[in-house]
C-alpha cells in the first residue's frame, strides 16, 4: 500500500476563503469556507480591495479550522497548495503569501495550482475513476470553457467564451431584475416559477462548427425587453424572463459540450464550475448525455462552488509528478489554462 500523501490547500481567487485537507486525492478531511457574500451583498458585487483585506482577516483562522477539523497539526502535511490565477490579483496575494510562507516554514513543497484546474478536479474527488478521455463543461462567474481532458496530463481547450462568461451573464441578469447579489442562485430560484418558453430569447451558435461561447446578445436581448416594456408600460413576468433567460444560455451549454463529446469521442462527460450547481443546467445535461449514451458527472454542488478540496485534489496528481512551484511563485489574474 502506498504511503498517504496529506496536502493542505488554500484557495483565495474571489471572495472565498477557503482551506482543506485532503489525503491521497480523494479522502476530504477538512473542507472549510468562509463567505464574504454578506460583505459584498450591499454593493451588488464583489469589491476587490474589500474581499483582499478580509482574506487577510481570515486566512489563519480558517487554515487553523481545517487542521482542527482534520484533527492533524502543521507537520502532518506532505504539501501546501494554492491556487495562483486566475482571479482578482489582490486576493490571490493573499493566499499565496500565506501558502509560501508555510511551504518555506515547514520545508514542504509548494504547488501552484489553476483555478480551473481545481473546478476540473473537483469530479475527480467525487468520482476518482472518471472515465477519460472526457469533455469537460466548466461553467463560473468568469470563464465558459470546453476542455478535452485526455489524461491527467494532457489537455485542449476546445471552446471558450468570447465575451460574458455564462456565470457574468447570470448576474448581471439577475441585477437588471432587481435580484439580491449572488445573482445567480436568486435567478434559478425565480426560474423555477417561470415558463421557459414564454419568451423566445436568442441563442447565440456562432459560425458553423463553433465550439466557442457568447451570451453578450443575450444578455443584451434581456435588457432590452425589460427596456421596452417599461416604456410601453407592459407588465413582466419576471419569472418567466428569468426562466426564458436561464433556458437559453442551458441550450446551447448543453448543445455545445455534447458535440464536443461527440467530436472528440469521449468516455463522458463532467461539469464543473460554480454554474455547475445550477439545477436545470445539471438536468438537462443529464438527459442529453443518457441520449448520447454518455455518462454525465457532476459534482455535488458545495464542490461546484469556489472551495480548497477541489484545489487539494488538482494538487495531488501534480504532487505525483512532482509538479513543484519555486518560492517566488506570484499570483497571475488572466492565467490561462494550457
Amino acid at each position: 500500500m502506498e504511503p498517504a500523501t496529506t496536502i493542505l490547500a488554500i484557495e483565495t481567487s474571489c471572495d472565498e476563503t477557503a482551506a482543506a485537507i485532503v489525503i491521497n486525492g480523494t479522502e476530504i478531511r477538512a473542507n472549510i469556507v468562509a463567505s464574504q457574500v454578506a460583505t459584498h451583498r450591499r454593493f451588488g458585487g464583489v469589491v476587490p480591495e474589500i474581499a483582499s483585506r478580509r482574506h487577510m482577516e481570515n486566512i489563519v483562522p480558517v487554515v487553523a479550522a481545517a487542521l482542527a477539523a482534520a484533527g492533524l497539526s502543521f507537520p502532518d502535511l506532505d504539501a501546501v497548495a494554492v491556487t495562483y490565477g486566475p482571479g482578482l490579483v489582490g486576493a490571490l496575494l493573499v493566499g499565496l503569501a500565506y501558502a509560501k510562507s508555510l511551504a518555506y516554514a515547514l520545508d514542504k513543497p509548494l504547488i501552484g495550482v489553476h483555478h480551473l484546474l481545481g473546478h476540473i478536479y473537483a469530479g475527480f474527488l467525487q468520482y476518482p475513476h472518471l472515465p477519460l478521455p472526457a469533455a469537460c463543461l466548466v461553467v463560473s462567474g468568469g470563464h465558459t470553457s470546453l476542455v478535452y481532458l485526455e489524461s491527467h496530463t494532457r489537455r485542449r481547450i476546445l471552446g471558450a467564451t468570447r465575451d460574458d462568461a455564462a456565470g457574468e451573464a447570470f448576474d448581471k441578469v439577475a441585477r437588471v431584475l432587481g435580484l439580491p447579489y449572488p445573482g445567480g442562485p436568486e435567478l434559478e430560484k425565480l426560474a423555477r416559477q417561470g415558463n421557459p418558453r414564454a419568451i423566445n430569447f436568442p441563442r447565440a451558435w456562432l459560425e458553423e462548427g463553433s465550439l466557442d461561447f457568447s451570451f453578450s446578445g443575450l444578455k443584451s436581448a434581456v435588457i432590452n425587453y425589460l427596456h421596452h416594456a417599461r416604456q410601453t408600460g407592459t407588465e413582466v413576468n419576471r419569472a418567466d424572463v428569468a426562466a426564458s433567460f436561464q433556458a437559453a444560455v442551458v441550450e446551447v451549454l448543453v448543445t455545445k459540450t455534447i458535440q464536443a463529446a461527440r467530436r472528440m469521442a469521449t468516455r463522458s462527460i463532467l461539469l464543473a464550475g460554480g454554474v455547475a450547481a445550477n439545477s436545470s443546467l445539471r438536468r438537462e445535461l443529464a438527459a442529453a448525455g443518457r441520449e448520447a449514451g454518455l455518462p454525465v458527472f457532476c459534482p455535488s454542488p458545495d464542490l461546484c462552488t469556489d472551495n480548497a478540496a477541489m484545489i487539494a485534489c488538482a494538487a495531488y496528481y501534480q504532487y505525483l509528478r512532482r509538479d513543484f512551484a519555486p518560492l517566488d511563485l506570484n499570483a497571475i489574474p488572466d492565467l490561462p489554462l494550457n
